[in-house]
């Protein structure tokens, strides 16, 4: 005989426990989308215009020389990080971004290392963007014939680290412990020689002036039992005259040979983008060596949505690029600054420019 609760419509207990069951794991399913996963997410960035102004400032202020009128846009480009070094990219983001050709994701150690701090990682990359700017300068400056000046300086300071507060990033170091300095291994020989809580005095310029400072080591905390200051020391490259950068909350190296190209468009009367719209993106030396940078995918994309035609890039980059290039694009590889000068030369006379070899 059937029971008659069963007949009305009601749910038997075993039926009720499976639904419950399921709602549950709905349930979890969905505040898992939404948790934090460990990956970064690479997508792209804003550009700027070294030859222009960003909120009514110049990018390149160059000052005491002669300088010319430019026209068009040389674009630096960047890639815009969702997750940093805490969380933040939800696996919903991250699913979003594998289905986006314009997007990558990455294990965040391989950009936030686990046994490296955040603030450790944002002053090499304030340091990398110091560095390229300087030798943006020196590289521009041998283009052009002009005498190159050299200091060793702080590139960057770590929050919190002992030399915080004391040094500020570009103090030009001038001796240590009354030992002139010479190169950036004079400072970090003496440093890491010598045991953690040793009181260094350094003798600084910062403004034109001369001061004494006195910095006592710390543990480094990345490297337990190693004394640090939490500076970066580095080459200064000048000019007999002053070339300013104005941009800040940019970090990295790729930014070095775009920075260069614009140098050499202020300081000569060629006009090197001929009124049209080129974005590029380089590391490079001081020589004028254009080296291979990060998110080629992303730049190549922001680059194109921002209106550039035609994109300078590391030759190393053909084979990454090959299949991501937007079209109304054309992209041509680079080794050095002066090829990049050339192949804009030709791309503004109607001359065909370098591309990419096919791959098989």
């Amino acid at each position: 005989m059937s029971n008659p609760e069963s007949s009305t419509g009601r749910v038997g207990s075993s039926t009720f426990a499976l639904l419950v069951s399921a709602a549950v794991t709905l349930g979890i399913v969905a505040v898992a989308f939404f948790l934090p996963v460990p990956f970064v997410k690479l997508s792209p960035g804003p550009t700027f215009n070294v030859i222009g102004d960003v909120e009514g400032t110049p990018v390149i202020e160059i000052t005491g020389e002669q300088t010319f009128p430019t026209t068009g846009e040389l674009d630096m480009t960047t890639v815009r990080e969702s997750g940093g070094p805490r969380g933040g990219l939800t696996f919903v983001d991250a699913i979003g971004a594998w289905f986006n050709a314009s997007d990558a994701v990455v294990p965040r150690e391989l950009i936030y290392p686990d046994d490296i701090s955040g603030e450790a990682v944002k002053a090499r990359n304030a340091a990398a963007f110091s560095t390229s700017e300087s030798n943006s300068v020196a590289a521009a400056l041998r283009y052009l014939d002009l005498p190159v000046e050299t200091k060793i300086v702080a590139t960057a300071v770590i929050v919190g680290a002992p030399a915080d507060e004391v040094f500020e990033p570009r103090d030009e170091i001038l001796s240590i412990n009354g030992v002139p300095v010479t190169a950036p291994s004079d400072v970090v020989e003496t440093v890491q020689g010598s045991p953690v809580g040793t009181e260094f005095t350094f003798e600084i310029r910062r403004s034109a002036e001369n001061k004494t400072v006195k910095v006592t080591s710390g543990e480094n905390p990345d490297v337990p039992g190693k004394p640090y200051l939490g500076i970066s020391v580095g080459e200064l490259y000048s000019a007999e005259f002053d070339i300013n950068f104005t941009l800040s909350d940019v970090g990295g190296p790729s930014a070095g040979l775009m920075f260069a190209a614009g140098i050499v468009d202020k300081l000569t009367p060629e006009d090197l983008s001929g009124g049209k719209h080129v974005a590029g993106t380089g590391t490079i030396t001081p020589e004028g060596v254009v080296g291979p940078i990060g998110g080629i995918r992303q730049k190549l994309a922001g680059a194109r949505e921002a209106g550039a035609e035609l994109f300078l890039m590391p030759e190393q980059h053909c084979a990454e690029a090959q299949g991501h290039i937007p079209d109304g694009l054309t992209v041509t590889p680079v080794t050095s600054l002066t090829d990049a000068i050339k192949e804009m030369n030709h791309w503004v006379a109607g001359i065909p420019v370098t591309t990419c070899p096919a791959t098989p």
